[in-house]
């Protein structure tokens, strides 16, 4: 298979997987997603790669749902982290290190925090009571997964990184950015973009220091929104409400009422990516969250 070719798998296999995640948020579907993804998938590993893509978005269903997360999934969401193991260290926040090694950081962390929070294991053990399966999903009494990386119990899965998405001044108006925000990537405009790529973390029980930045500032998260859905990017639009949605489920003042701007966002369709973010916001909206 060409490297365009897997890549167009592996697109499509986290596509239907998303489809799974909003089917299951809404109450449809069996009662393990994402074992079910891998079960019946022409490629298991591209279905393996996919749960690393939806990430955090696979607990939404029981987070925001009434899903109870199945030993099955779990098994799965390990092997994923088997198969796909992430870097030993984190990497550096941007501008240190590279943005995207530090984004897709970030996103395992979120998804290794809640297997270890639904599994009821520790940071450094997560998934280890689950069955170990090879890369295919066969069964892998022995442990050792091959050569794929450390078994599901073995180290650490993500550990967490260091760092936020800076932002220049929270309240400045836009157009008043200072050399150093255009320079340094954290004007208003960027940075809400980055906030975005970084939704998977707009979930409850996902405190850090991503999650405290979108608390200082809710100003540039909803001109973040504002901007993308006037440049008729709702992809984007929809990630950065999640935050808003997160926010005002927390009680933390926003700039306008996120509702009308959820309900404007589900009438564009745009796939099940889309459609799970928006679904996702519009569950935390009917959420009344404490503030760590």
């Amino acid at each position: 298979m060409s490297s365009d070719q897997s890549q167009t798998a592996y697109a499509a296999s986290a596509a239907d997987l998303a489809l799974r995640a909003l089917d299951a948020l809404h109450g449809i579907g069996g009662t393990a997603m994402a074992a079910e993804h891998v079960e019946g998938a022409d490629d298991p590993k591209a279905a393996l790669a996919a749960i690393r893509v939806v990430g955090a978005d696979l607990f939404a269903p029981c987070l925001l749902g009434e899903a109870v997360f199945s030993p099955q999934d779990a098994v799965a969401v390990a092997q994923s982290f088997a198969v796909f193991p992430t870097a030993v260290s984190t990497p550096p926040p941007p501008p240190e290190g590279a943005a995207e090694p530090w984004l897709i950081a970030w996103r395992d962390w979120a998804t290794a925090t809640l297997l270890a929070r639904f599994t009821g294991a520790g940071a450094t053990d997560a998934g280890a009571t689950a069955e170990p399966v090879d890369a295919f999903g066969t069964p892998d009494p022995s442990g050792t997964l091959g050569a794929s990386g450390p078994g599901p119990g073995e180290g650490v899965l993500a550990p967490r990184p260091t760092g936020a998405p800076a932002l220049s001044d929270p309240d400045q108006a836009p157009g008043t950015g200072t050399p150093r925000a255009a320079d340094a990537d954290t004007g208003w405009q960027r940075w809400s973009v980055r906030m975005g790529q970084l939704s998977p973390l707009a979930l409850p029980e996902l405190d850090s220091p991503v999650r405290d930045a979108a608390r200082a500032a809710p100003l540039a998260l909803a001109r973040g929104a504002t901007r993308a859905v006037l440049r008729r990017d709702f992809p984007t639009a929809a990630r950065i409400t999640r935050w808003l949605a997160l926010l005002s489920a927390e009680g933390v003042p926003v700039p306008f009422d996120p509702v009308p701007l959820v309900e404007h966002l589900r009438l564009h369709g745009g796939g099940p990516r889309l459609a799970l973010d928006v679904a996702i916001a519009g569950r935390l909206l009917a959420l009344e969250l404490e503030t760590p």
